[in-house]
């Protein structure tokens, strides 16, 4: 296959992907507006019971013996990622300078 027939091959690709783009193009547009529906009724359904709104409780801070715990929890945790992270990095890099060595060595 020459350089010709690829060229050929890519234009008439990026012809065919133009055709589509401007058949697409000419379908029919959504509406703006949505129907109304088949009872004749224009204005907001209407929502068969009533909504009872009610006032949330107010928000309290966590007390310190949970805010220690989290605290004690997320460093904890963050020091085993760590460490684990560390040792894989370790290996892949001990890895890599074996592997060199030897090549070296050859």
């Amino acid at each position: 296959m020459s350089v010709n027939d690829l060229t050929i091959r890519a234009a008439l690709v990026v012809g065919l992907a133009l055709v589509a783009l401007l058949l697409t193009g000419w379908r029919k547009t959504a509406r703006a507006t949505p129907k109304t529906s088949r009872g004749g009724q224009s204005g907001p359904r209407q929502v068969p019971f009533a909504v009872v709104r009610e006032p949330t409780p107010a928000y309290t801070p966590p007390n310190p013996l949970k805010r220690l715990w989290s605290l004690l929890a997320s460093g904890g945790l963050a020091l085993v990622v760590g460490a684990v992270i560390a040792t894989s990095l370790a290996f892949a890099v001990s890895l890599i300078v074996i592997r060199m060595t030897d090549l070296l060595k050859q």
